[in-house]
């Protein structure tokens, strides 16, 4: 199966405080899109899952890219997410081709990622808003990285695409203060505590 990329996009934030006093560090919010040709666009093809091998590289790709984008170094990412975006001639279920080949690649190139990629996917028009959640990378349970970053390709997905994400953080919520899992408290080592 050809995978038929039409572009990538990435974008990363440098988040210096959120209302409160500056950070000693910025914390770098970052992701990644590649819009590429749906071949299931407009009509309803039973079996899909083959596309997931085929995606793998351009899971590795896109993993890459972000990285060396927030600055090449994996030991300072500790959250991330994924999504997609289907366009209109689409169905839902080819958002989903993007588990394992955009979580497991992520995983992958910052070694240890313990915790489940979180992930949403839906189906819109070009240059709708995807809201892509984001946790820490180790432990789901860690309440300062409930996070999120909202992600816009202005002239995609076209009807007949996909446009696959994928989110990393150098940190949580800039003055996160409710409580829970600290990131310096995960002791299981389970993915979630």
């Amino acid at each position: 199966m050809t995978i038929a990329v039409r572009k990538l996009v990435v974008a990363v934030e440098e988040v210096r405080h959120d209302g409160g006093p500056p950070l000693a560090a910025p914390i770098l919010k970052g992701w990644v899109a590649c819009v590429l040709a749906n071949p299931f666009a407009g009509r309803h093809e039973p079996d899909i899952a083959p596309m997931m091998d085929a995606l793998k590289p351009l899971g590795l790709e896109c993993s890459t890219k972000l990285l060396a984008a927030m600055g090449g170094d994996p030991g300072r990412i500790e959250a991330y997410g994924k999504a997609s975006l289907v366009g209109a001639a689409g169905e839902l279920e080819h958002g989903a081709l993007w588990h394992v080949p955009g979580g497991y690649a992520m995983r992958e190139m910052l070694g240890q990622a313990l915790a489940i990629v979180p992930s949403m996917t839906k189906v819109g028009p070009m240059g709708a808003s995807l809201d892509v959640p984001i946790h820490h990378k180790d432990a789901a349970y860690v309440r300062s990285h409930f996070d999120g970053i909202t992600v816009t390709v202005a002239d995609a997905p076209r009807a007949d695409e996909i446009m696959f994400v994928l989110a990393m953080t150098t940190g949580g919520r800039p003055h996160a203060r409710v409580g829970g899992l600290t990131k310096e408290a995960i002791a299981k080592w389970d993915g979630q505590r």
